[in-house]
């Protein structure tokens, strides 16, 4: 049985390596043009495969040094592997070759140590100059402090006063496979960041809970976003357009759900842009002072439950028990007596869960509608709504008082409970 199939392996081989042979000679001229393509720049450029050569000065130097290493390591396999096909070939028993017995050779040493030290110092050269460059990040124009939170990041404009956070904007129903799925699926966001042509930034990389990584490979751009301690990176942008990444460090149950999207426009839509942030942080800080009814923080609590809070706690309310509890009839939203509960919560997370502190994620507004949204959708329908005013005063005291003109809200024991 051993010896059949034997027999029948052979038989295919042989069988093979005829048709292969008879192909290579019947495709020959096809066989020359794709080498010929194979080692073009061009080609090499429009290969998906390999690495983006970017739009800035490092990643380009990048992409070069990446080639000349590649380029180098082929050179090197065609030749070791050419002279030991070659040795098999030609030197082999059945041409009666006899091995030539010797101990030691002196130049035969004195070459495989000097080469290989030669080619790695030929490579070490341009490789230090890279590095150099992509750790020099003096001089910048503008530095920008991105934080990654669980799944989100944050970008502040240092010394403009503008903050914002970029969360996924894909719509959930493309997530559950109910929808056609677009073209930057997973990659689009609603508050892109937003950067200049030709002015050096740098990046100032945190993060708020676990460890995260902020990449962009068009940029070259690939830095850890550790808790407590902040790594820099720079890039200078040659041309406008729309660069995606992603979050490249697993981070959590939404870890494919962290991209980044950056808008780099011309110098003067740039600064029309700032200004334009500028006058709406002025505008936002201004809504703060105004009435808010509860139709009004309704539709923006379901706003920013479905942006912040939907991942875990799930659209309908019922969240994922036991990791990410459910609100919908959870005590915490539905007793009377513990909004400050509901308000604590939020503000300063649960310690020892996944459940993050809001406090600077959210303004007033926000926090005060996602609450009043929680109290009272889902058929949970307490009819008491939080206002931004309270909101505020909790910022400033460190404990929820419900304000005298806010009529919705029965008095209450703050009981501290860190459950729902």
């Amino acid at each position: 049985m051993m010896l059949l199939h034997t027999r029948a392996l052979f038989h295919w081989i042989t069988e093979s390596a005829s048709k292969l042979k008879a192909l290579f000679f019947m495709r020959r001229g096809w066989l020359a043009g794709l080498m010929g393509a194979f080692v073009s720049s061009s080609a090499w450029a429009d290969w998906t495969v390999n690495m983006t050569e970017g739009v800035t000065a490092v990643s380009r130097s990048i992409y070069s040094l990446h080639m000349i290493i590649f380029i180098i390591c082929v050179v090197i396999g065609v030749l070791v592997f050419g002279v030991m096909f070659y040795s098999i070939l030609v030197h082999r028993k059945s041409k009666g070759a006899v091995p030539q017995q010797f101990h030691e050779s002196t130049v035969v040493e004195i070459l495989w140590t000097t080469v290989p030290f030669l080619i790695l110092v030929g490579m070490a050269i341009p490789a230090t100059k890279t590095l150099i460059d992509i750790y020099n990040t003096d001089e910048s124009e503008i530095d920008i402090k991105i934080t990654g939170y669980q799944w989100k990041w944050q970008y502040e404009y240092v010394g403009e006063g503008v903050s914002f956070f970029s969360t996924l904007s894909t719509p959930r129903e493309q997530i559950q496979n109910s929808r056609i799925k677009n073209p930057n699926y997973l990659l689009e966001v609603d508050e892109p960041l937003v950067l200049p042509v030709g002015k050096k930034v740098r990046f100032l990389v945190t993060a708020a809970d676990v460890i995260h990584s902020w990449w962009v490979p068009a940029f070259a751009v690939k830095r850890d976003a550790i808790p407590g301690f902040i790594n820099e990176a720079w890039t200078n942008i040659d041309r406008p357009g729309i660069y995606r990444g992603q979050c490249a460090e697993l981070c959590g149950k939404d870890h494919g759900f962290m991209p980044i999207v950056v808008d780099v426009r011309s110098e003067e839509d740039y600064e029309k842009w700032l200004v334009e942030r500028k006058e709406s942080a002025a505008q936002e800080r201004m809504i703060l002072e105004e009435d808010w009814p509860m139709a009004r923080l309704m539709t923006k609590g379901k706003q920013v439950y479905g942006k912040v809070c939907a991942a875990c706690h799930q659209v309908n309310g019922q969240g994922m028990p036991p990791i990410f509890p459910a609100l919908k009839g959870a005590d915490v939203a539905v007793n009377k007596t513990r909004v400050g509960d509901h308000v604590d919560i939020l503000m300063n997370g649960i310690k020892g869960t996944a459940m993050q502190s809001f406090a600077n994620q959210l303004n007033e507004a926000e926090i005060a509608a996602v609450i009043t949204y929680e109290r009272n959708a889902w058929g949970n329908k307490t009819g008491e709504m939080v206002t931004p005013k309270e909101i505020l005063e909790y910022k400033k005291s460190g404990k929820y008082t419900p304000d005298p003109d806010n009529k919705t809200v029965t008095p209450f024991v703050n009981t501290n409970q860190a459950g729902l």
